[in-house]
């Protein structure tokens, strides 16, 4: 296959632009978003900026390029100056990403790359969304052990990003000692940045499971949110597809929910990630230079 646009792979559907699709299609093996194509990344011992990038897989004739090389040729920060944030919901997602990040005339440009995370699972935000959908949150899980994916921002990106996610998530630093996390090349980083949920995650409205697992059928778990309250019904039934119409038209109706999820008593807080470092943005307190980049995370102490 030569073609590889985000259509042709199979990477259509943009959760931001259909909230049923959430969390999206994730990438499952390391790839190099650019130009609204995915390209493969192959790991080397190095780190990332060292690993190969392969426009064209099954060309044995095209040169294969170290991904540090690549990013500086098409004009984009190198991977030591990027900064490895993990996806727990659509951020894992190319096309979400490529829809967050492009503008005319600059299409994203991201290494995206899947990674074992240890004591983190996915859960539910126990919010509403701008676009309707219950988005996914992480929680600490002790002996879990997750594949997620890290995305590579550069500094405007990173901006970017944040806009979406803010005032709902905050930005932490989880720190590798704690929560380790191993590339596919083996590597294993000291740390990286999380969004983690103000709210807390979602409890199950039958109380049977704590935390709900997220980043699975959006409108199975719109259902069973609507099944187990009486005013969710009221304000956002009688099916997924009005919750989302509605909740994605009408902030005052997302907070009115967001609402009913705390007064169901269906949020569960994870103050131990609240507890994690920021990087002085956004009002955090641990304040100085800004965020971290891969060159600083990724080498010794």
């Amino acid at each position: 296959m030569t073609d590889r646009t985000l259509k042709t792979l199979g990477f259509a559907d943009i959760p931001a632009q259909q909230p049923l699709t959430y969390p999206g299609r994730p990438i499952t093996h390391p790839t190099l978003l650019t130009t609204g194509e995915l390209w493969d990344l192959t790991p080397t011992p190095g780190p990332l900026g060292t690993w190969t990038v392969s426009p064209r897989p099954g060309n044995n004739e095209a040169p294969q390029e170290p991904l540090d090389a690549v990013l500086t040729r098409l004009g984009h920060p190198p991977t030591p100056h990027r900064h490895p944030v993990i996806a727990v919901g659509s951020n894992a997602s190319p096309a979400q990403l490529h829809h967050k990040l492009s503008r005319p005339g600059h299409p994203a440009t991201v290494p995206m790359v899947p990674v074992d995370v240890h004591g983190i699972a996915v859960g539910c935000s126990a919010h509403i969304g701008r676009y309707g959908y219950v988005a996914s949150a992480p929680y600490t899980a002790p002996g879990a052990r997750t594949p997620l994916v890290i995305s590579w921002l550069d500094a405007e990106q990173l901006a970017a990003v944040d806009a979406t996610e803010y005032p709902n998530y905050r930005r932490v630093l989880l720190p590798g000692s704690q929560y380790p996390m191993v590339m596919p090349s083996g590597e294993r980083l000291r740390g990286a940045y999380l969004y983690v949920g103000e709210r807390g995650v979602l409890m199950s409205p039958d109380g049977t499971e704590r935390p709900l697992p997220g980043g699975g059928d959006q409108s199975a778990l719109l259902t069973r949110l609507l099944a187990g309250s009486p005013r969710l019904r009221a304000l956002l039934g009688p099916d997924p597809r009005a919750w989302v119409t509605r909740a994605g038209a009408d902030p005052a109706v997302r907070g009115t929910g967001t609402r009913i999820f705390q007064e169901e008593g269906w949020a569960l807080p994870q103050p131990d990630l609240l507890r994690c470092p920021e990087d002085g943005q956004h009002g955090g307190p641990g304040g100085c230079g800004g965020p971290k980049s891969y060159d600083a995370l990724s080498s010794p102490e």
